[in-house]
């Protein structure tokens, strides 16, 4: 019996996400020092970013607004009061020796994030609400680069970087709803899709931007009561999370079948070794000796701001996939590879504002456009062919004035050089013909100069009709009309 077949009948997971995300603030959430990534190490550090003496914190507005921001769109409720604390440990990139952070009264709680699964076979959206335990702010802490060992003493050499320290973060717990690796790997991305939606963070995961902690568990099929809950750290990439799931569900299932008894734990994923490691055992909230955070002030959200938050929020993914389909006709597929970069949604909706067919703009974004921005890495914003080129580009094949395999030809140039469509196909002398008493000129001089062919086909060879087709696609450059040319090669073949 397989691991896969045992959660289904014997085990099941039970699963929880902690996610940290990076607000993309020009200013740290607590003081006025940047949050520039990628700059020197401790260039953006200040008494307040350091936790020196005497010195007092003041609350960043933007983190307030794309706190809530957040909130909304993850359907939760916005307190109309909460508090800041303060969550007590020492750690070395910590300069203060306690993080300010949010505990009883958070800024939002009992949300909801639904998650789309497509069916592989029917290519149709399997939907599930995910719960939003709660969301709050708190600063981030710096970080450690650890340089190697010195050879007399053997002890390993760590440096620490403080301008991370005190970016903003939002902590967004989630329900433990989700049942496997891929359910949590599409929960994450949904919320990396919102973020970026809302424009409150890049949610890089490469760049600590986005880092989601998973709380996961084993239980009896049917047991109401939670197994012993194990933490997996260190994933920076979706793919990491539900291998390092589908790893851990397999491990303690292994575990208690041997009779050993699990232990709540910090483990770690290795991508290397692919495979979860043992860190340390798991801290409880009273280890952090949580008090209020005498130094700021408690926050009042106003019912007018609250409004007006509210009236900003942009459409969001799901919104976007469902009215794609209902509006659009596209599939749920298209919708979703359409929706998954919000520059590529705002160019998909420029190029079908300009009145060119929904269903051919998906076909030539997520196509030939997206190839040729994959290969040259390039985003979809960088390259010369405008939504108005592109919509050109359909509306001269629709009208039949090109081909489908003239557009193939000359998309390397629009794509680089950009220009009008119709200039260029005439300067190159690549217009489609259409023209049935010139296409019929072309089609009898390609039947007279293949005479054994003509001969075989009325013989039963009706296959080389196609052979007819290339020949006159040969003859004009590949610019007769394909589907005039097959209906003039059928009487005349009569």
């Amino acid at each position: 019996m397989t691991t896969a077949t045992k959660v289904k009948t014997e085990y099941e997971a039970v699963i929880g996400l902690e996610t940290h995300c990076q607000l993309n603030t020009k200013t740290k959430i607590f003081s006025a020092d940047s949050t520039e990534f990628g700059s020197p190490p401790n260039t953006h550090i200040s008494p307040i970013t350091l936790g020196y003496p005497g010195v007092l914190p003041v609350l960043n507005e933007k983190v307030l607004e794309y706190a809530v921001k957040a909130g909304l769109a993850l359907n939760c409720n916005i307190a109309p009061y909460s508090k800041f604390d303060r969550k007590q440990y020492f750690y070395p990139d910590l300069p203060k020796n306690y993080q300010i952070s949010q505990f009883d009264l958070p800024i939002a709680e009992h949300g909801w994030l639904e998650i789309e699964l497509l069916d592989q076979k029917t290519k149709e959206p399997i939907r599930k609400k995910i719960g939003i335990t709660r969301l709050h702010m708190e600063e981030d802490a710096g970080k450690l680069v650890h340089v190697g060992s010195d050879r007399l003493s053997g002890s390993t050499h760590s440096l620490v970087d403080f301008n991370r320290a005190g970016v903003p973060l939002l902590e967004i717990v989630s329900e433990p709803d989700l049942r496997s690796g891929q359910e949590a790997a599409e929960y994450a991305q949904e919320l990396r899709r919102i973020v970026r939606y809302l424009g409150i963070s890049d949610g890089n995961m490469q760049e600590g931007s986005l880092r989601c902690d998973v709380n996961i568990s084993v239980r009896p099929v049917g047991q109401k009561k939670f197994g012993t809950k194990i933490e997996i750290k260190n994933m920076n990439s979706f793919s990491a999370i539900q291998k390092a799931i589908d790893y851990e569900i397999e491990r303690q299932i292994k575990a208690l079948n041997g009779g050993e008894t699990l232990v709540q734990e910090t483990r770690l994923w290795e991508e290397g070794s692919q495979r979860t490691k043992g860190m340390r055992s798991k801290e409880g909230s009273s280890d952090y000796r949580y008090f209020p955070e005498p130094d700021l002030p408690p926050i009042e959200v106003s019912q007018q701001q609250l409004k007006q938050w509210k009236a900003e929020l942009p459409e969001l993914p799901a919104q976007k996939r469902s009215r794609y389909q209902q509006e659009l006709g596209l599939s749920a597929y298209d919708a979703e590879v359409l929706t998954e970069d919000r520059t590529v949604t705002e160019y998909f909706e420029a190029v079908v504002a300009a009145k060119a067919n929904p269903k051919q703009v998906a076909n030539w974004v997520m196509g030939d456009i997206a190839a040729y921005l994959n290969t040259n890495k390039l985003s979809i914003t960088e390259i010369a062919l405008t939504p108005l080129i592109l919509a050109e580009l359909i509306q001269l094949i629709e009208e039949g004035t090109i081909s489908g395999k003239i557009a193939k030809e000359i998309l390397p140039e629009l794509l680089t050089k950009g220009g009008s469509v119709k200039k260029l196909v005439e300067s190159k002398g690549m217009v489609q013909i259409s023209d049935s008493g010139e296409l019929e000129k072309i089609i009898d001089e390609v039947l007279a100069a293949h005479p054994k062919e003509v001969e075989q086909f009325h013989n039963g060879k009706t296959k080389l009709k196609g052979f007819f087709v290339g020949q006159v696609m040969k003859k004009t450059s590949g610019r007769a009309d394909p589907k005039l040319t097959n209906q003039l090669l059928g009487k005349k073949l009569k």
